[in-house]
């Protein structure tokens, strides 16, 4: 939101701060981590996927959403594909 070359105007750095504090204020909010056994599940995506280069940032989410459980991302980006254990769903669809 915040990208000058992506969204004209971009959307000022406070407000965009605000809005992050109050999705984190809603009782539903749950933020994922990372555990003690994540790197497992994030070296298992890596070397499935074939990942290398900036798509390991891809394998971290990914990765992330296994070992939570997740099994869906809503995500226009499409190389979440690669990852067999997560289903992407492109919302603006």
């Amino acid at each position: 939101m915040t990208h000058p070359r992506i969204f004209k105007p971009p959307t000022p750095l406070q407000a965009a701060c605000e809005q992050v504090d109050a999705w984190l204020e809603s009782p539903r909010v749950l933020l994922l981590s990372e555990t003690n056994d994540y790197w497992q599940v994030l070296r298992q995506a890596v070397i499935e996927g074939k990942i290398q280069g900036p798509l390991v940032h891809d394998a971290r989410i990914a990765a992330l959403c296994r070992h939570h459980g997740i099994q869906e991302l809503w995500t226009a980006d499409r190389d979440f594909s690669r990852f067999p254990t997560l289903s992407p769903r492109n919302p603006l669809l």
